[in-house]
């Protein structure tokens, strides 16, 4: 019989929530830079170079790959032969290993749990309580796989009952391109067929945590139903050209994985979550000798990768900005800006409206008059830093606040990542305003970008106030123009069509 104590389990979940916070498996890498060398997309090529590059300066660095360190997951495989040396709970114990992770004063993470989540979504400020989730096995250790969840590709999970004589394929083809590009791909897309609902989601989640060898698959060939629809699916959703940041090209998922279960005669349950460019996961085993030893990856495992603006890049003063100005750029253009912005992302858009609203004004130091606002929730600086990793938040949360931004602040433009809905598009145009894309997943990499930083209202959010960055040539993407024209919608349909003309790159 092994003996599990305390200090070693919680010590355990702590390291092993630091550890992924900053390096990437290797299997994601090896399987990025393959991604990055066949991408013929100029556009989509250059965010997987930010994104490769972001996640050598956070191993190096030890910082967070991105600002969204994630919701903390936890599998746990415990021996029915396993004796606990603890006055705490299993759940209790992982809380406080989560809780001294996201506390690490050497590296602190984004704290983005809320309690009571349909009412006053209070911070917990510790990203406390994790979700696990507990299997008895038989055995004498404790196997752990510990992963942090983004909200952006969360928000993507989907379910669905089908007829049993339908085809799963069918639903995930069609499900897709509804996502958008919230998720951060390219990533890994997770399938969980069968048992019930709950079962169904719970094996798309699990299967994520697979190693990615789907290279490996094609070479050998599938064995069973389940690696057939990995195989289809992986080449189907490639071929709808989605692409690098939703930009538009060859490789939208480096992998899909596939779990199923049996289920009742009479159904066919269907669910499907992303793992975005910030996939984030480690498996260790304990068996009472002592915490696990998280061995860190070589920067070898790294490909030396260099990223230029190029000659095209225009420059761009943000304080000298002028509305006229905006009506020279283009979808795709790359921009480096440099001067000041303010951030905002939901609750700070609450804020506002409701001030308004009741007809009064802003917080002393909140002009948007000609300017931008940047959506993101910096980590919290250390050291010499004037602000942590600071990638941008999903912009379409911000859409239903995006025409009372342009009509009553004197906004001009937003940055934050993924596609704009109908709403916000004709609220840009009617405005003759822009959208602007940082990469989702280099947050680390944008914020070496940031020279300076201070909070200017509503502090008690936390990582939601609002701030004044000042920053220099930081890049980004002009994602929707004057017109209303956005590349996240003439992208994917250019590749998709190119695709269909030229001999697929992942063969």
């Amino acid at each position: 019989m092994a003996t599990i104590r305390k200090d070693d389990f919680i010590d355990s979940i702590a390291d092993a929530f630091q550890y992924i916070s900053y390096y990437h498996p290797a299997d994601f890498i090896q399987a990025l830079h393959e991604a990055y060398l066949k991408e013929d997309s100029p556009a989509a090529r250059d965010a997987i170079a930010q994104l490769l590059i972001n996640s050598r300066l956070s191993a190096q660095g030890h910082r967070p790959i991105c600002q969204d360190t994630g919701i903390a997951v936890v599998f746990l495989k415990i021996g029915m032969d396993v004796h606990w040396d603890s006055d705490l709970s299993v759940n209790d114990m992982v809380d406080e290993g989560v809780r001294r992770a996201y506390h690490h004063i050497g590296n602190p993470l984004r704290a983005s749990v809320v309690a009571d989540p349909a009412g006053k979504r209070r911070n917990t400020c510790d990203n406390t309580p994790a979700v696990v989730h507990v299997e008895m096995v038989t055995g004498n250790q404790v196997e752990v796989i510990a992963a942090a969840k983004g909200g952006g590709s969360e928000n993507k999970a989907r379910f669905v009952v089908i007829n049993p004589s339908d085809d799963p394929v069918d639903w995930i083809l069609k499900t897709i391109p509804t996502l958008g590009a919230g998720w951060c791909p390219p990533g890994i897309l997770g399938v969980g067929i069968g048992g019930t609902p709950e079962k169904a989601m719970l094996l798309a989640k699990q299967s994520l945590m697979e190693p990615i060898n789907i290279q490996a698959l094609r070479q050998r060939g599938a064995r069973s139903r389940a690696e057939e629809l990995r195989l289809e699916l992986y080449e189907k959703i490639n071929q709808l050209g989605i692409g690098a940041q939703g930009l538009g090209g060859l490789t939208t998922v480096l992998d899909v994985k596939v779990l199923d279960y049996p289920t009742h005669a009479a159904s066919l349950p269907v669910a499907i979550i992303p793992n975005c460019a910030a996939t984030r996961h480690i498996h260790f085993t304990l068996d009472g000798s002592g915490p696990a030893e998280l061995t860190p990856p070589r920067l070898t495992d790294w490909p030396e990768i260099t990223w230029e603006a190029g000659k095209t890049a225009r420059r761009v003063d943000l304080d000298k900005l002028r509305r006229e100005d905006l009506t020279e750029w283009r979808p795709g253009e790359t921009l480096l800006l440099s001067g000041h912005l303010l951030t905002g992302r939901d609750a700070a858009h609450k804020r506002i409206a409701d001030l308004l609203g009741r007809g009064e004004a802003l917080p002393a130091g909140v002009d948007f008059h000609n300017r931008f606002i940047y959506y993101v929730g910096p980590v919290d600086a250390v050291g010499s830093e004037v602000v942590g990793p600071a990638g941008p938040t999903t912009a379409t949360r911000m859409d239903k606040f995006t025409e009372l931004m342009l009509s009553r602040t004197g906004l001009i433009g937003m940055i934050g990542k993924a596609e704009r809905g109908p709403q916000a598009l004709d609220a840009i145009k009617r405005h003759r305003a822009v959208y602007l894309i940082a990469t989702g997943g280099a947050a680390y990499l944008i914020s070496r970008a940031i020279r300076s930083a201070r909070v200017i209202a509503f502090a008690d959010l936390g990582m939601e106030a609002i701030y004044e960055f000042e920053v220099a040539d930081m890049p980004v993407t002009v994602a929707v123009d004057v017109n209303g024209i956005s590349i996240h919608n003439t992208g994917p349909v250019e590749w998709r069509m190119k695709i269909g003309k030229i001999p697929l790159a992942w063969k």
